[in-house]
């Protein structure tokens, strides 16, 4: 099995003329006697819930999952690896989640990875406490990975792993590929570090092994399973590219093709045969299918086990299998809460009062905050934490670590059966901005909350109020945001992320710390994106002298100036618009009912960068400068966010 991995793989690379040969080469052994040996799984079920998770972190390696996927029966056709790299071909350059059978996590951006398997972790913990019931267990798993160097650099793997280790996450269990080699060289010349002393202080158990010493990677991992108080690392010293003549243990190895001498040289060396390419012996195929029959008995077993839980648990046993096909609860849009027109609140108190209904319906909806969780609106009272000692806890406390938040929050939503949210302020976003992508990449229904979306937070001054952050977001392909003008939008904005599901993506909730107006005519139905909330008594579309398209807290802004142009004999149509890509995606019609493209005279006004604006107005008021540290208000008539300002900005249009 290892020399054909081998073989596929430089086959793969040189056929493709790109990729990377090295890592598959020096983890073929250490991946052989995991798969072989422990992962629990079934290529003809790929999608069965209690399947172990097995994630390449080092989606650089690519080639060592499409072979291991092949090999042991997915449907992954040996024209695929053939295909390497190419368009529309199911074996990219880095693993797809969604794109190709078997892959569990896209990775490639070095660390992501990593942190989706503490993720899946806790989705397997916590769905494992609420449904493994009287002697029956349906829920009992492992997550596997192998990360790189590269991976534990990345300071998004250091806070993934510090809080996983800090819950004593027992059934995840990383294989460490430490070939001390880089792209630019040596690990020695920038990673000097122990890395198990590092990983036992974050309280994880670690061993260090030869990583292509089959014996010795199994006994490492029976030892690490056993140590279910505590997530696991096991430090594989392996050579990249190992079995190459003369570029094993060279950077050169790392992400080009060995080259056809190389190649040719490799094979002779390990008694393999040149020709045919992509080489795989009857022999190997004949006990792998073997073992693939041996793994369809396995998940039978769990499906009649899962049967006589049904007899006993009928209710228990539904939800399970309705949460795993991405189903919302009906009692989760029911709960949603209504909020009565005249009150004052501001949208992070009002999503505070939509989120506290909605996990109180929702069994399995998981999420916190980066610290922050008063202030984003998302402090949920008498529900438990999850920590090692109450598995069945929803309410995650991130930490101070929000590219982790954002990577876990992707894991929870890719193990099925859990929905998640993550909250911190929307000026952070920055620092998640990597694992926000990616929930957009994958098609993630992650529900992103992000609180304090404009210089309105006031004294805390310009490191801490957003300026670009919103329209930086609203260049994310498939990622909603929404930034709702009143209470009554803040349900919307919760009715539709809950109704995403996974391949549609995630979506961004940007809500205020200051109060607003709730409004009789906003809507709790936000999904078509832009609707009028205001027009003078008595103008139709035919008559307007403009209009005044608005989101978040400057739709009672543009209200109150609507009204006064009023006065001034102007009529002017205000339209709130929560969520430009809901807008995008309505009819045309809808949208030339709301724009109606007669009416040339409009103004966008938002708190923000005013960059991207002008695809929908050619007037933008914003703020394309930074903050200062001041009461909100003052900063609003500083800035302009003035009924005066706006009336006068709006009269001296051409």
């Amino acid at each position: 099995m290892v020399r054909t991995i081998k073989g596929l793989v430089m086959d793969g690379v040189e056929q493709a003329k790109s990729g990377h040969p090295g890592m598959p080469m020096g983890t073929a052994d250490l991946a052989t006697a995991l798969w072989l040996r422990f992962l629990v799984h079934d290529p003809s079920a790929p999608q069965w819930p209690d399947r172990d998770r097995f994630v390449l972190s080092a989606g650089h390696g690519s080639m060592l999952l499409y072979s291991l996927l092949h090999l042991t029966g997915y449907d992954l056709p040996m024209a695929e690896l053939q295909r390497f790299r190419r368009l529309h071909s199911r074996t990219p350059g880095h693993p797809e989640f969604g794109h190709t059978v078997g892959v569990e996590v896209t990775t490639g951006p070095l660390g992501s990875g990593f942190s989706a398997s503490v993720g899946l972790a806790i989705a397997e913990r916590i769905l494992g406490a609420r449904y493994n019931q009287g002697g029956h267990t349906i829920v009992d798993h492992f997550t596997y990975g192998i990360c790189s160097d590269g991976d534990l650099m990345e300071g998004v793997a250091s806070e993934a792993a510090s809080l996983a280790g800090h819950l004593g996450l027992g059934k995840l269990i990383f294989l460490y590929d430490s070939n001390r080699i880089t792209i630019d060289g040596a690990t020695e010349i920038s990673f000097t570090e122990d890395v198990c002393t590092r990983f036992a202080a974050y309280g994880w158990h670690v061993q260090r092994v030869d990583g292509h010493d089959p014996e010795a990677v199994t006994a490492a991992l029976v030892t690490a399973r056993a140590y279910t108080d505590r997530p696991s690392l096991i430090e594989c010293i392996t050579t990249i590219a190992q079995g190459a003549p003369t570029k094993a243990g060279s950077p050169g190895s790392h992400g080009a093709p060995l080259g056809e001498a190389e190649v040719e040289a490799a094979k002779a060396q390990m008694g393999w045969p040149l020709q045919p390419t992509f080489f795989v012996p009857d022999v190997l195929r004949a006990e792998l299918r073997l073992q693939a029959h041996a793994h369809a008995e396995r998940r039978v077993a769990w499906q009649q086990a899962f049967a006589a839980y049904r007899a006993q648990y009928p209710e228990l046993a539904a939800e399970f299998e309705a949460l795993h096909c991405g189903e919302v609860p009906a009692a989760t849009m029911a709960a949603l809460p209504s909020f009565a027109p005249g009150t004052a609140l501001s949208t992070r108190k009002a999503n505070q009062k939509v989120l506290d209904a909605v996990i109180r319906s929702h069994p399995t909806l998981v999420g916190g905050s980066s610290d922050l969780a008063e202030s984003n609106g998302v402090h949920v009272t008498g529900l438990p934490s999850h920590h090692r000692l109450v598995p069945s806890g929803r309410i995650l406390h991130f930490g101070v670590r929000e590219h982790a938040m954002g990577g876990i929050s992707n894991g929870l939503v890719l193990h099925g059966g859990v929905r998640a949210f993550a909250a911190t302020f929307l000026i952070f976003s920055d620092y998640m901005r990597g694992a926000v992508r990616l929930s957009a990449l994958m098609g993630l229904p992650v529900i992103h909350i992000f609180s304090h979306d404009s210089f309105w937070l006031g004294e805390d001054g310009p490191t801490h109020q957003p300026i670009e952050q919103c329209m930086s977001l609203r260049l994310i392909p498939r990622l909603d945001v929404i930034r709702p003008a009143d209470a009554r939008e803040t349900v919307g904005a919760w009715r539709h992320a809950l109704q995403r599901k996974i391949g549609e993506g995630p979506t961004a909730i940007l809500v205020t710390r200051q109060n607003l107006p709730t409004f009789a005519e906003s809507r709790e139905d936000i999904s078509c994106g832009a609707y009028v909330i205001w027009d003078p008594p008595g103008a139709d579309a035919n008559h307007l002298d403009g209009i005044l398209i608005a989101t978040g807290s400057e739709v009672a802004l543009a209200m109150s100036a609507a009204q006064q142009l009023r006065v001034e004999g102007r009529a002017v149509r205000v339209v709130s618009m929560p969520c430009w890509e809901l807008f995008e995606r309505s009819d045309r019609a809808w949208q030339d009912r709301v724009l109606p493209p007669a009416v040339g005279r409009r103004m966008s006004i938002e708190a923000g960068s005013t960059l991207g604006w002008q695809r929908w107005a050619p007037h933008n008021y914003g703020i394309d400068h930074f903050g200062a540290s001041a009461p909100g208000e003052d900063l609003a008539r500083e800035f302009g966010f003035t009924i005066e300002a706006v009336v006068a900005r709006y009269l001296a249009l051409p």
